[in-house]
């Protein structure tokens, strides 16, 4: 019998439930903050120790997301110091919040899983015992929520990764570990965007209108509207997308770059500048009637890159309708002419991640074939700096990434012991 192994090398894996002692993992620490090919460097460190409500996962792929640019940045936030305020003392951070993988290792309260299980893993931490949870609230508005591998620890840029429990999902069974790896973290902050705040949840032949159409979270937005039976329209930044958006469903597509009017507002005692702009954003409006062959407006506009669209998204959402935001991509000063909002009665919200509900509806309609993660290209484990980077600078592929590694390309190889 061959000797247990201390350190397996990327794309091996031990035998299900073997735990090795180390693990290499993509680590930023605050002497690298900075753009993230510098930021992020492969080391070796040990494999984390579980909590009682914790599963240890040995990660088959993990999915790249904005937040990691943020954390290679350190800023908005050092998040170094975020762990450091919690009790972490390791000095570094292991970012990655999707993933995908085989459970190693289960802490000793854990009922719902077992050593073997495939899954795919959710964001969305909180502790167990906050009165908030306890009381049946919604976690999402719990003080102690946070998100997995960016404000905490031991992400999924590793061989292990140690989550909650309750973030564990089936994985599908039809995907690759590199496509079930890329959807979880933005097709659940659509799926709450568009699904849980009544009564502006998506219903059949809803107009939405989707910023983004084409990147991931717009990706996955398209096709929840349409599997709600609501008609979508995509905003993109150049026809080169708009096959890419119809193929997923999306009515048709609007080219944002045909416009200029976008930023903040200008006074509302500028009437030149303000006629200006109007005339812009009523131009946007007709654009959008010009796909939908019809003068209706958008119930729900889905929102992100914030502080250049917001004004138009809310002069072109309908009466009663509601803008849902979930990020602030071009910057997060946005302005509202708030009389759209009074005598409209149009609703502005704000939206953060899922819960473990709306998490499971975004799998569900994955699992059933009708939502599809968009994987636009997949990468190795040492690309971790390259695909955030790529994205830092706006230009990595459609839909979704994902860097593997515990699998290799061609299924996953399992070490003897």
């Amino acid at each position: 019998m061959s000797e247990k192994r201390d350190l397996y090398e990327i794309g091996h894996v031990p035998p299900v439930g073997y735990v090795p002692r180390e693990m290499y993992a993509q680590v930023i620490r605050p002497e690298r903050f900075g753009e993230p090919m510098r930021a992020f460097k492969i080391e070796k460190v040990p494999v984390p120790d579980l909590a009682p409500d914790e599963v240890l996962v040995c990660v088959m792929a993990a999915g790249i997301n904005y937040n990691n640019v943020w954390a290679a940045r350190g800023v908005p936030i050092d998040v170094i110091k975020v762990h450091a305020r919690g009790g972490d003392t390791t000095g570094f951070h292991i970012g990655g919040s999707d993933a995908s993988g085989v459970v190693y290792a289960v802490g000793k309260d854990v009922t719902t899983h077992k050593v073997g299980d495939e899954v795919v893993i959710h964001c969305g931490v909180w502790d167990r015992n906050d009165p908030f949870v306890k009381a049946g609230h919604d976690p999402m508005f719990a003080p102690s929520f946070q998100i997995w591998g960016y404000e905490t620890n031991w992400g999924s840029f590793a061989q292990f990764t140690k989550v909650q429990a309750h973030q564990c999902l089936p994985k599908p069974k039809h995907l690759t570990w590199e496509a079930a790896a890329a959807y979880m973290l933005v097709g659940a902050t659509a799926y709450r965007m568009l699904m849980a705040w009544p009564p502006h949840t998506v219903q059949p032949n809803d107009v939405v209108l989707v910023w983004g159409g084409s990147g991931g979270l717009g990706s996955q937005a398209i096709q929840i509207v349409k599997a709600q039976g609501g008609i979508p329209v995509a905003v993109v930044s150049g026809e080169d997308k708009f096959d890419f958006c119809k193929s997923l469903g999306a009515k048709g597509c609007i080219n944002r770059k045909k416009f200029d009017h976008w930023g903040m507002l200008p006074h509302w005692k500028d009437t030149a500048a303000y006629d200006k702009w109007t005339a812009g954003a009523r131009a946007f409006g007709k654009a959008l009637w010009d796909v939908l062959g019809d003068r209706r407006s958008p119930r729900i506009v889905f929102e992100h890159p914030g502080e250049d669209t917001v004004p138009t998204s809310i002069f072109v959402c309908d009466t009663g309708g509601m803008v849902v935001i979930c990020a602030g991509t071009t910057g997060y000063n946005a302005t509202v002419d708030l009389r759209y909002l009074w005598m409209r009665q149009k609703r502005f919200q704000g939206s953060h991640f899922a819960n473990d509900e709306q998490a499971k509806g975004l799998n569900d309609l994955v699992i059933a074939g009708k939502v599809d993660p968009c994987l636009g290209e997949a990468f190795t484990f040492d690309q971790v700096p390259h695909t955030h980077q790529m994205m830092y600078e706006n230009r990595h592929p459609a839909g979704n990434m994902a860097c593997l590694v515990g699998a290799p390309r061609k299924g996953m190889k399992e070490l003897p012991l």
